[in-house]
């Protein structure tokens, strides 16, 4: 019989744990061996083909670049060898032993490959005007000198300092480098727009002085020595002068041999004064189609300097009597006689001619004609059109984005300790101007609700309206719209923009009807109505308070005039006066809705030179003679612009070079934009240059444009406006953005109105406008539609902060921007700017004025003149005063 089986022994956890923990031993130690094996040949291989390729002379339009390769073993960004794309590379005796393909491609390898060491750096040299570029060689190791400082591990991988050499100048062309596996070498900005990687970093200096674009560091003559920075980084070069000089005079490529630390060159206490790459500049040549460019650029310029009004004597520079009202007699109100004026004009073909006097053929202030600026247009868009300008203008647009998140990467923090270095000052405490803002849609909707419930419980009995051929109170009104104080929410109000006004302008313009009853807006919104606009200037002197309550907060309101008679004007000027209306923190703007087809079709006018008569005849006369209209004379004092408004989308022909003069337009259709534009130009041209030799304050130009419809509005805008409103249809048209840069033309842009009519808050181009460094500010448009707060300025400014995370600086910027918009007075603009106001650069700006570090404002201008000198070829004369 068998013997009966042992019991059986269980075995411990602890047992169990030490075979695991030794099998697992054995296939690390397998997996290890196997990987190094693999990768020992791979890197076997590389030295091999690299080592080849030195046994060739390279000719001239070789290059090899290979990214930084980093020895740290934790590390695991890639390195990546570039080949050349344009030779294939070849052993001595012409045939390729590992099989491989000789055309350019890349090699990725593991950067914590065993047995890597600090690659040797190859230098190629030409005669004058060629580039040094540094091309790290993994062969050779054996030659690396052996009295390099320790290689630094804690040092971010993947920065190189790009450096190029022309004549005996060197240019430090990109200290920061982008350190992502994706970067390709070579230049920061060459891949950065158009990556999507995440957590792209920037390694740079911290002391950055300037932003020139071609700043040399000259090195002729000198040695390149080793200096110890504060974190313990040297740059090393063992080229001596002879070496150097040798290379330069054969006019070959010899391999110079420079040794570095690590790839990570830029020191913490080094001062380096350019941290782009080099761009075309004036230093370098330029092809013949880029100079086609440039001269196509300059003169679309030139064409705007043609046409837009400037004052012959600037501001800053007249005497020290102001003329003023208020700052002469103390009362804004008070009519002091003048003399009248012996000059004598007359309407002819659309535009005020001015003469000395009535007997008089010499006309004094020729201004372009009709046929000259429909040309010039067409000019103008023809350039719009042509595909290589569209192209440069674009590549330079995204350039002056790209070096703005750079500035802002290096010197975010410096604006923000010397926006505390500014005493009292910080964005709530420093002037911020709502540079496009309706009269008629000032107040929020609470505001006019409660000003509706106080005048129906206070002023019941006031007869307010003539309806239906009676005369109506104000609670019979209500009565008869079956309404009470009581029943009265902002929900019933209903004059609040929702999803239904997007792209309809025409019920936008419904939700100014209270209760969508238009006889409450006729009673509380208009000025020309039975009690003479008495509520509606109430309810402007309680949002003039508002406004000057908050003290640092301004307006510049727009109040309509429609063209049907010419006693618009003293109806409107006679509500100014003898109400009494009137603040510091206000201005005025004149607005023309272009309802010229309505009225034509209402039989009010004939033909487009009615419109013109009714709208600039009062003007001139009261400017020749002050005595014809006393209160016109007085209001005009507080208007600084002239305004066009109406729906911009509506679809409009093209004009001719040879349009039908005005007396001609007596069709029932709208004319173009630019053909208003035009003649409101034209007339404001003539006005402001008699105005002018008065002594009396000028009229700027300043219409809604490029707020939809065609980029024909924005292109008319460029060659008349001052300023314009909205814009953002510019980015539609590179060219157009760009010469709007470059003419630093002021955009009133209002994202939360356009969210509502045209264009989604996020697409909004603002944060790009302001990026490149357009001249943008933020407005609210229309408060009573859009707002919710009793501060919509500040309301607009903090959405635009959250959503696009503007940071203090830059809401700063931006409120600056829009007090330099703005047609407030010198004295005014000196008090809150400072006394170098209209100086360019920090020059004219104080810090503890604006809260804008002169940092930000060094940057901008220094941007702004180095496109302006590569525009013109190194020779543009720029002023150092901004144009008035």
């Amino acid at each position: 019989m068998f013997p009966p089986p042992a019991p059986f022994s269980p075995v411990s956890s602890a047992q169990l744990a030490v075979a695991a923990l030794f099998g697992a031993s054995v296939m690390a130690i397998s997996a290890f061996y196997i990987h190094k094996r693999s990768v020992d040949q791979v890197l076997d291989r590389l030295l091999n083909i690299r080592n080849r390729r030195h046994l060739q002379q390279l000719s001239d339009d070789e290059e090899c670049d290979l990214s930084d390769f980093n020895e740290n073993a934790e590390t695991d960004k890639n390195v990546i060898i570039w080949k050349s794309e344009s030779k294939s590379l070849s052993s001595e005796d012409g045939q390729n032993k590992d099989g491989y393909s000789d055309e350019a491609r890349d090699y990725r390898v593991s950067s914590s490959m065993p047995n890597a060491s600090s690659p040797k750096n190859e230098w190629r040299s030409e005669e004058s005007g060629a580039d040094i570029r540094i091309s790290y060689s993994l062969g050779k190791i054996d030659s690396i000198p052996t009295n390099i400082p320790p290689h630094r591990t804690d040092q971010r991988d993947g920065e190189e300092q790009y450096v190029s050499h022309s004549g005996a100048n060197m240019w430090v062309g990109s200290v920061g480098r982008l350190a992502t596996p994706r970067s390709a070498g070579g230049y920061a900005f060459e891949n950065t727009g158009d990556s999507d990687d995440e957590g792209t970093e920037l390694a740079t200096g911290d002391n950055i002085s300037s932003y020139q674009n071609d700043i040399d560091l000259p090195i002729q003559n000198q040695h390149i020595v080793s200096t110890q920075a504060a974190d313990g980084i040297s740059i090393h070069d063992q080229e001596s002068e002879a070496n150097l000089t040798e290379a330069k005079s054969a006019m070959d490529h010899a391999d110079e041999k420079t040794d570095t630390t690590s790839a990570n060159i830029v020191a913490k206490d080094l001062l380096i004064y350019n941290t782009f790459p080099p761009i075309t500049t004036l230093h370098d040549s330029v092809s013949i189609e880029e100079q086609e460019v440039l001269r196509m650029i300059r003169e679309c310029l030139d064409l705007r300097g043609k046409y837009v009004f400037r004052e012959n004597v600037d501001p800053w520079r007249k005497s020290s009597e102001k003329t003023d009202l208020a700052d002469v007699n103390g009362d804004p109100f008070e009519f002091v006689p003048v003399e009248a004026s012996s000059h004598f004009f007359r309407m002819e073909d659309g535009v005020v001619r001015v003469y000395a006097s009535e007997g008089e053929t010499e006309e004094l202030f020729p201004v372009a004609s009709s046929t000259s600026f429909f040309t010039d247009l067409h000019h103008l868009l023809k350039v719009m059109s042509v595909g290589n300008v569209r192209s440069a203008c674009h590549h330079r647009l995204r350039f002056l984005e790209e070096k703005f998140r750079l500035h802002f990467l290096v010197n975010a923090d410096k604006e923000f300790v010397a926006q505390k270095t500014a005493p009292h000052r910080d964005f709530y405490n420093i002037r911020k101007v709502d540079t496009h803002v309706h009269h008629s849609a000032c107040m929020n909707q609470k505001h006019l609700l409660r000003f509706i419930k106080s005048k129906l419980r206070k002023e019941p009995d006031e007869v307010v309206i003539y309806r239906d051929g009676q005369y109506l109170t104000l609670k019979e009104v209500f009565d008869s719209l079956d309404l009470t104080g009581y029943d009265l929410n902002v929900d019933l109000l209903d004059v609040h923009a929702d999803k239904s006004t997007f792209h309809r302008f025409d019920k936008f313009n419904l939700k100014y009807n209270p209760c969508g009853q238009s006889r409450l807006r006729e009673i509380f919104l208009k000025q020309d109505n039975l009690i003479q606009g008495r509520f509606l200037a109430d309810m402007t002197k309680q949002v003039l308070l508002d406004l000057e309550a908050s003290k640092y907060q301004l307006a510049e309101y727009r109040i309509s005039i429609y063209g049907r008679k010419q006693s618009e004007w003293d109806q409107l000027a006679s509500w100014f006066v003898n109400n009494r209306i009137y603040s510091e923190n206000a201005v005025w703007l004149i607005q023309l809705p272009r309802l010229y087809n309505v009225y034509r079709s209402m039989g009010t006018a004939t033909s487009f030179q009615n419109l013109l008569d009714n709208i600039f005849i009062p003007l001139f006369e009261v400017t020749v003679n002050p005595n014809s209209h006393p209160h016109l004379h007085v209001f005009l004092l507080q208007v600084v612009g002239f305004d066009m408004v109406d729906d911009e989308s509506k679809p409009e022909r093209r004009p001719t070079k040879h349009m039908p003069t005005p007396s001609e337009w007596t069709n029932n259709f709208n004319p173009a934009f630019s053909y208003y534009a035009y003649y409101c130009y034209a007339n404001l041209y003539t006005l402001n240059k008699l105005r002018e030799s008065k002594g009396l304050p000028t009229i700027r130009f300043r219409p809604h444009c490029g707020e939809a419809g065609d980029v024909d509005h924005l292109a008319a805008g460029f060659l008349l406006c001052h300023n314009i409103s909205h814009g953002i249809n510019l980015r539609k048209s590179p060219v157009l953005q760009y010469l709007y840069y470059l003419a630093q033309i002021g955009l009133a842009m209002s994202p939360l109105s356009n969210n509502s009519l045209f264009l989604d808050y996020h697409r909004n181009p603002f944060p790009m406008f302001f990026q490149r460094g357009l001249n943008v500010s933020l407005s609210t448009d229309d408060p009573l539609q859009i707002h919710l707060t009793k501060e919509p300025l500040v309301e607009e400014y903090s959405v635009a902060a959250k959503v696009w995370k503007l940071s203090s600086c830059d809401l700063c910027e931006i409120a600056r921007n829009s007090v330099y918009q703005s047609g407030f007075t010198h004295s005014a603009k000196l008090h809150w700017l400072g006394d170098q106001y209209f100086k360019r650069g920090p020059e004219g700006n104080v810090t503890h004025k604006t809260n804008v570090p002169s940092i930000r404002i060094l940057f901008r201008h220094e941007t702004w003149e180095s496109e302006m000198q590569y525009v013109y070829s190194g020779k543009a004369r720029l002023p150092e005063e901004i144009e008035h």
